[in-house]
C-alpha cells in the first residue's frame, strides 16, 4: 500500500523567516510555492533526495494549520506517505478500523490527491496519504 515517504509537512507561523533557515542556514534549495485556498495554507517546497520538507503557513486564523500552532506550537504537523491508489489505501485503512478525516480524496499541494487519516487511530500522528498522477 504505501510506495514511499512522500513529504513531511512542518507547520510555521512565519514562511519568510522559517525559509531562512532552511535555506540559508541548511542550505535546502526552495523548489516552490504554493497557495491551497481550499485548506488555508501557503506551502513552500523543499526537496530532501527522493522526498521533501512542505513549510505550512496558514492564511486563515480559523484553518487546519493556525489551529495546529495555537496548540502546539510550530513544527511537525503530519507526514505524508505516497500511494499507488488513494481510493484502495482509505478503503483498507477503514476496513481496519482507522479513523478517517477524509472518506474521499480531495486536491492537495502539488496537485496531489490526498486524504488524512485521524491521529486518534494512529498513536497520535497525523498521516497524510497522498497519490500523485
Amino acid at each position: 500500500m504505501i510506495v514511499k515517504l512522500d513529504h513531511i509537512g512542518i507547520a510555521v507561523s512565519n514562511m519568510e523567516e522559517s525559509l531562512k533557515l532552511y535555506t540559508e542556514i541548511l542550505g535546502m534549495k526552495l523548489e516552490g510555492t504554493e497557495t491551497v485556498e481550499e485548506q488555508k495554507v501557503k506551502v513552500a517546497f523543499l526537496p530532501v533526495g527522493d522526498t521533501e520538507v512542505e513549510l505550512l503557513e496558514s492564511t486563515d486564523a480559523e484553518g487546519p494549520v493556525a489551529k495546529f500552532i495555537e496548540n502546539k506550537g510550530q513544527g511537525i504537523q503530519h507526514l505524508a506517505f505516497r500511494v499507488d491508489d488513494i481510493e484502495a489505501a482509505l478503503a483498507h485503512c477503514k476496513e481496519r478500523g482507522l479513523r478517517l478525516i477524509d472518506e474521499k480524496p480531495r486536491y492537495g499541494a502539488g496537485g496531489a490527491k490526498i486524504a488524512f487519516l485521524h491521529p486518534k487511530g494512529t498513536n497520535g500522528v497525523l498521516i497524510e496519504l497522498c497519490q500523485r498522477d
